[in-house]
């Protein structure tokens, strides 16, 4: 009897012990896979499609532009570019200067001598009349004034022709607390638009305030072109909408100088040449708009300096639309002839107020005639 509990006790030890392993291992087997299964997706490396919403470059940008601030340009001052633009002339149109000294300096002015001196100056774009009047003040002060420089009495007579005594100031201040009207005029290709945006920096780098008039409406390139300008010194510019009315937006233009005060309110109007007649009717409504709200101050005429005979066509179109106050010759630089400079002014009785020597933002200065005969003949 004992020894069948004892075989009874050591079957249940064995069963309780078989029971104990077998629920070891079931619960084992039941936490591998909540263990094996989260930690796959952590040694995976991760999708590059989850990363491009968050490192993808659009995102960033906005950002990139709130931090990056517009830098303003500061134009350089007048006193500066007459000196540059003065070295500039001395090295492009010498043409002119070279071949007067080299006639002039001879031993013998004889009449081949002086009528080279005429061939010289009439293909340097002067004119006739002009040219006639200076070799006959040279041939006479030469003649009585026997030991007098030559180079001298032709620096003198030079500037003589191109006339000191204009008044060359530009007009860009208004009255009875109006800003100044400056309407810029010419046509397309001569550097109208560009030329506006010039004397915006000349005007800037005088701490005066400006505003520009997008009337060239009819050309989006001029619009954006002349925004840019403005961008770049921080100047306001009035633009309306592709081939609206341009007298519109000189009006607006005009209005927006008056009431934030500026001193000066620059227009730029289009350029086309189709006839003479419809431009007359449009720069001319231009002007009588303006002028219900403040009266234009001065009227730029841009002329290219190297288009010789057709910029005195285009001058003479331009001076019958609207009252010409003043010349902007750009291009001086170029195949110009200095001559030009005389001859329209005496075609359209106003001065030469500017002039441009290049394609840098400050190449435009006022125009000397001192300054001009001293380069030439350098």
């Amino acid at each position: 009897m004992t020894l069948f509990l004892i075989i009874v006790a050591i079957a249940v030890l064995a069963l309780i012990a078989v029971g104990v392993t077998f629920g070891l291992l079931s619960r084992r087997t039941r936490q591998v896979p909540p263990t094996s299964a989260p930690s796959a997706p952590s040694q995976a490396p991760p999708k590059t499609g989850a990363e491009t919403p968050v490192e993808t470059a659009p995102r960033a940008e906005p950002v990139l532009g709130q931090e990056t601030a517009p830098t303003l340009e500061k134009p350089e001052p007048t006193s500066s570019r007459l000196v540059r633009l003065r070295q500039r002339l001395a090295g492009t149109n010498n043409a002119l200067g070279r071949g007067l000294l080299a006639l002039i300096s001879r031993d013998k002015l004889d009449e081949d001598t002086w009528e080279g001196i005429e061939d010289v100056l009439i293909t340097s774009d002067i004119g006739v009349a002009p040219t006639q009047e200076l070799v006959e003040s040279l041939r006479t002060r030469l003649r009585v004034e026997g030991s007098a420089d030559a180079r001298t009495v032709l620096r003198e007579e030079l500037v003589k022709l191109v006339d000191p005594t204009m008044d060359r100031r530009l007009q860009v201040s208004g009255t009875d607390g109006n800003p100044g009207v400056v309407l810029v005029v010419g046509v397309n290709g001569a550097g109208k638009t560009t030329t506006v945006g010039k004397i915006a920096r000349i005007l800037v780098s005088e701490d005066r305030t400006v505003v520009l008039g997008a009337a060239d409406t009819f050309r989006a390139a001029a619009t954006e072109q002349l925004t840019t300008w403005g961008e770049r010194v921080g100047v306001e510019v009035v633009r309306g909408p592709e081939g609206g009315d341009p007298a519109s937006v000189a009006f607006d233009a005009v209005k927006s100088g008056a009431e934030k005060q500026a001193d000066t309110v620059i227009v730029d109007t289009a350029g086309r040449l189709q006839n003479k007649q419809g431009l007359m009717d449009e720069l001319g409504k231009v002007k009588r708009v303006i002028e219900k709200q403040a009266p234009v101050t001065e009227v730029l005429l841009v002329l290219d300096a190297t288009t010789g005979q057709n910029g005195l066509i285009q001058a003479r179109v331009f001076s019958e639309a609207v009252d010409v106050t003043g010349i902007v010759l750009t291009k001086l630089d170029g195949s110009a002839k200095g001559g030009i400079v005389v001859q329209v002014q005496r075609e359209l009785g106003v001065p030469v107020k500017l002039v441009g020597l290049g394609e840098g933002p400050d190449d435009l200065a006022p125009f000397s005639p001192e300054a001009f005969v001293d380069a030439l003949l350098s």
